[in-house]
């Protein structure tokens, strides 16, 4: 496993119930901010493995980036059962953002 992959995992894993982060955000935090689609990856191959909270992680503007009807039907009832509400599609990041106090002055919303 790169070093990568397993600060994504970590990352991944430390997302608060109600709360969510970013694609980009979680790359930026792993070490690579261009590798937000390795996030995806990351998701899609080892969510179930290492029992990551997949439902948190969202797109850039706060959406629900999965085309699988089914699947984005379960996030969105996960996402709201940890109390996050949407606005439309779209989640508040700077209400329901996550931002690791370790992050410190990189965070962005």
């Amino acid at each position: 496993m790169t070093p990568f992959t397993e600060r994504t995992i970590g990352i991944i894993r430390d997302i608060p119930k109600g709360k969510v982060m970013t694609y980009g955000q979680i790359a930026r935090l792993a070490g690579s901010p261009r590798a937000a689609r390795q996030v995806v990856r990351v998701l899609h191959s080892m969510s179930e493995k290492y029992s990551l909270p997949w439902h948190r992680v969202v797109n850039s503007r706060g959406e629900i980036s999965i085309q699988d009807e089914e699947t984005r039907c379960q996030q969105i009832l996960l996402l709201k059962l940890e109390g996050i509400t949407f606005e439309g599609n779209k989640i508040n990041l700077k209400s329901f953002g996550y931002q690791p106090e370790w992050w410190g002055a990189f965070g962005e919303y």
